[in-house]
């Protein structure tokens, strides 16, 4: 198929046409009025000739003239930096980003710029929209010195964030061939950083703290052995049966440090045994018979016969479920009873699971503290938790394992009436062809 494109290369050449007619026209009437002086003896030839070349030039001058004013609007119209591709490339970028110029105008900014800071607009001042004074000394340092600059502040706004701006001289090309400065913006959000640090220094000072404790009490009653009770059988029989509490709570908070860490080190890798949970939880239960005797509390067991497979690690559940049943256990003794059950049953997208359910009857936990259980080394009264012998870090631990199984927790309670911990987790699909 043919393609006319007679009207697009006429409308092209009809400037060129038009002109070159007038100076065609001029430059004829310029040489016949030339021929006549030449013909009357006027004026000479060689002078004819030199005026009819000044007529010729002057025809022509004006409309060059005209093409090259016209070349350098049609250059001033596509100003590099205000072309489509880079409004394309900050619009791109993940993170908010702004494109300014030299006096600090937005050239560009992209949609995350756009919701992080609804007052920026093109062509206006970026220093009106950002009143942070961490930004606007940054970005008159940087446009005074051309050179790359940083700033941290906290963004209060419509929650508290901590920012990190990075403003990047760019090189650009100008209109006329040379480069200028233009400067980016970009802005990182470094709250999840943040937290993850205060939640690391806190951890660290909270284990500090839980070690200190016993080794403080370790280090006392030796000092009291060798010095003022030295010849004491009594007191050092007393004093003996002390220590060796405090050195099992030392080595169990040393063990469930360990446990978390390892957990957490494999949290992205899923288990892929499939290993049958019955038998584990019946294990358990049969090695926290002595605890449940000396509580003077009864464990009820309700469990199926037949084989129940989940995809998991065995040791990870044996820690599991040894943390759940022995929190019931501590601190629901006053009950006189615990209950371990398991069901299957369906979660909320349709997908089966088997749930394990460890209820206590006693006092129950206050509705504020049940977010907060599975925080390290929370508890709901410390002294308590301490002469129990717990280290604050059990319920932590069966969250994270429960988190690597792809599981959930769901914890219950109703003051004065017990408390539920379920364990979800999704359940093992058959082998083929069973």
């Amino acid at each position: 198929m043919a393609i006319d494109d007679s009207s697009s290369s006429s409308s092209y050449l009809a400037p060129w046409s038009d002109r070159l007619r007038h100076s065609a026209i001029i430059l004829l009437v310029a040489g016949l009025a030339l021929s006549v002086f030449v013909a009357t003896g006027e004026l000479g030839v060689a002078r004819a000739i030199a005026a009819f070349i000044c007529i010729a030039a002057a025809a022509l001058v004006p409309w060059r003239l005209h093409d090259a004013a016209t070349s350098r609007e049609d250059v001033r119209g596509v100003n590099p930096v205000e072309a489509a591709a880079v409004s394309a490339v900050v619009a791109g970028m993940p993170d908010p980003a702004v494109l300014l110029d030299r006096a600090g105008r937005v050239l560009h900014l992209n949609a995350a710029a756009a919701q992080l800071a609804p007052a920026l607009r093109k062509n206006e001042l970026a220093q009106f929209a950002l009143r942070s004074p961490e930004i606007i000394t940054a970005l008159r340092e940087a446009i005074a010195t051309t050179e790359p600059r940083r700033a941290t502040y906290l963004d209060h706004v419509p929650v508290d964030r901590w920012m990190e701006l990075i403003i990047t001289p760019v090189p650009v090309p100008t209109l006329f061939g040379g480069t200028d400065k233009c400067m980016l913006m970009t802005f990182h959000d470094q709250t999840p950083l943040r937290r993850v640090e205060e939640m690391r220094a806190d951890f660290v000072a909270n284990a500090s703290h839980e070690l200190r404790t016993p080794l403080a009490a370790l280090s006392g009653f030796i000092d009291t052995l060798q010095g003022p009770a030295k010849d004491d059988v009594k007191a050092r029989e007393r004093f003996l049966g002390i220590m060796h509490a405090q050195a099992t709570r030392m080595a169990r908070l040393i063990d469930d440090l360990l446990s978390l860490s390892r957990v957490e080190l494999s949290a992205h890798v899923r288990p892929d045994t499939s290993v049958d949970i019955v038998p584990i939880i019946r294990q358990v239960a049969d090695g926290l018979e002595p605890l449940a005797h000396e509580r003077q509390v009864a464990i009820d067991i309700d469990l199926p016969e037949l084989p129940v497979t989940i995809a998991g690690d065995r040791e990870e559940l044996l820690r599991l479920f040894e943390n759940l049943i022995e929190n019931a256990l501590k601190y629901g003794a006053s009950g006189g009873k615990v209950i371990v059950s398991l069901v299957q049953a369906a979660s909320a997208d349709g997908t089966p699971e088997v749930r394990v359910l460890v209820r206590d009857f006693g006092p129950g936990i206050a509705p504020e503290h049940l977010p907060r259980l599975t925080e390290r080394f929370y508890r709901v009264d410390v002294g308590d938790s301490r002469a129990q012998g717990g280290t604050g870090l059990g319920l932590s631990l069966v969250k994270h394992i429960v988190n690597r199984h792809r599981g959930r927790l769901l914890i219950e309670s109703v003051p004065k009436n017990g408390a539920t911990f379920t364990a979800c987790f999704p359940q093992a699909k058959p082998p083929a062809g069973a």
